[in-house]
């Protein structure tokens, strides 16, 4: 059962190099297509503004990022308290954010200060916050730069 195993070996005086390529061969072969070539020919398409990464969006979000809630100090999208912000083509802001508890001393005023805000972003017509809370907010919704603002990265 034990059988020992022999592998065959052959000894050799040189091994003949393969052929190298040269430029003088590049007119023989046949370049295969290029996949990627009307891939890479295409220009990206030019944002209008209002979604992620235009203009005027990222100018919402800045405005945002202006809010500071005031038992906590970071800014309340860091925070997680923005759910959404959506542009119309029409150029109004709308924005879904719930706080960080029903209870919130803030909870009457920070909708308002978020809308005034918002509505005072340069391009922006009107500007509605909707308050929600569901889902409910949770520390795992903070930015790392919130979570390590407040000792918890």
């Amino acid at each position: 059962m034990n059988e020992e195993r022999k592998i065959a070996t052959e000894k050799v005086e040189a091994v003949t190099p393969p052929p190298r390529a040269r430029v003088s061969d590049a007119d023989t072969f046949a370049r295969k297509k290029d996949y990627l070539e009307g891939f890479l020919a295409q220009k990206p398409a030019q944002l209008s503004g209002t979604e992620p990464g235009g203009d005027l969006y990222e100018a919402v979000i800045e405005a945002l990022k202006e809010i500071y809630d005031p038992e906590i100090p970071v800014n309340i999208y860091d925070l997680g308290l923005i759910y959404g912000v959506q542009i119309t083509p029409d150029h109004h802001a709308r924005v879904q954010m719930t706080l960080t508890t029903p209870h919130c001393p803030v909870a009457e005023s920070m909708p308002g200060e978020v809308e005034l805000r918002v509505g005072a972003v340069p391009g922006i017509g009107d500007a509605e916050v909707e308050l929600v809370w569901d889902p409910p907010w949770d520390p795992q919704k903070m930015s790392d730069e919130a979570k390590l603002e407040l000792g918890m990265l």
